[in-house]
């Protein structure tokens, strides 16, 4: 080689760097700079979002005010109301459930977004991954498909506020008093004390008896022979001295009512008496309800109906067959 090419060869170099970090600046600068966009983007998307979030969850927390500066309830149990604590409770599990799962899909969501945009950025073909990843959610969708409807379930329960702790609900076989609501399960306490854990995506059906009202049901139970009118009168003497009692002026929500005659059975007549009630206190309403008739039908010398039955009597004579008398009534 020529003492010109060696001197050349250092200037083509040089010359040649400046060339090519010229052709490649976009590759160079751009696609970094892009990248830290999309990042900054991102993450300024889902502080917002998770701002709005935090709204939404203290909106949740904060009870409603009513009139005379006293907390309400649009919607839910009555019972609740009268005790702060297991209404706070209820309000905070749920709306600190719902703020964690919206959280949480804001977060993969943009992630997600975000990671196949700056993918796209750094040249790989989102095509193939697509591909890939739709076929593995829908093998993973078909395994925990059970899994998927126990947390949707979960989640719409909460949404629309079917029940919450401290409800009485009846979910099929297990009945009772529900202790926590969580995304895949629902806890509920029965009358035994046992502990039922139910599978939200299994609960098909639900009965709740603390919301808004109940009410009362009893049945009254008189011989055929009791004046009709006499009886009416007695129970709804009976029904508005239990209104009028302060134990229960404010657990009886309207004026008892009789109903009238429920049915008639072979050995009574069936009348019924009814009054609504605040959430939870029907029981007790009806228990109470149940001593002071018994009291006042005692009083006003009205009868209880004893079981009527028919006993078949048979005389025998000596040296002669049975002879098979008529049948005599036995009553009260």
């Amino acid at each position: 080689m020529s003492p010109t090419d060696a001197s050349a060869s250092p200037l083509l170099t040089h010359s040649a760097a400046p060339d090519w970090i010229e052709d490649n600046l976009g590759a160079v600068i751009g696609i970094p700079l892009r990248i830290l966009v999309i990042v900054v983007a991102a993450m300024l998307v889902r502080a917002l979002a998770e701002r709005a979030i935090t709204r939404v969850v203290e909106r949740i927390l904060q009870p409603a005010e009513g009139e005379n500066g006293r907390s309400r309830s649009t919607r839910g149990p009555a019972v609740l109301q009268r005790d702060p604590s297991r209404a706070d409770e209820r309000r905070e599990q749920r709306a600190r459930t719902i703020g964690s799962v919206l959280s949480s899909i804001v977060t993969v969501v943009i992630a997600v977004m975000g990671l196949a945009m700056i993918l796209d950025q750094i040249g790989i073909a989102l095509g193939p991954l697509l591909a890939s990843a739709g076929v593995v959610g829908l093998a993973i969708g078909f395994g925990a498909q059970s899994l998927v409807a126990d947390y949707l379930s979960g989640m719409l329960i909460m949404l629309e506020d079917q029940y919450g702790v401290g409800d009485s609900v009846d979910l099929g076989e297990a009945v009772g008093e529900v202790e926590h609501v969580g995304l895949r399960l629902t806890q509920v306490r029965d009358i035994n004390g046992g502990l039922w854990h139910i599978r939200n995506g299994e609960i098909l059906r639900v009965r709740n008896d603390s919301q808004d009202w109940a009410r009362a049901v009893l049945d009254v139970s008189v011989a055929y022979d009791t004046n009709l009118e006499t009886l009416f009168g007695v129970l709804e003497e009976t029904g508005h001295a239990l209104r009028e009692d302060p134990q229960f002026e404010k657990v009886l929500l309207e004026d008892p009512e009789v109903w009238g005659v429920q049915s008639l059975d072979v050995d009574a007549i069936v009348v019924r008496l009814v009054v609504k009630t605040a959430p939870l206190k029907q029981w007790s309403v009806t228990r109470e309800l149940r001593r002071r008739v018994k009291e006042s039908l005692d009083a006003a010398g009205i009868e209880h109906p004893f079981p009527q039955r028919t006993v078949w009597m048979r005389t025998e004579e000596a040296g002669k067959a049975p002879n098979a008398a008529a049948p005599a009534s036995v009553g009260r």
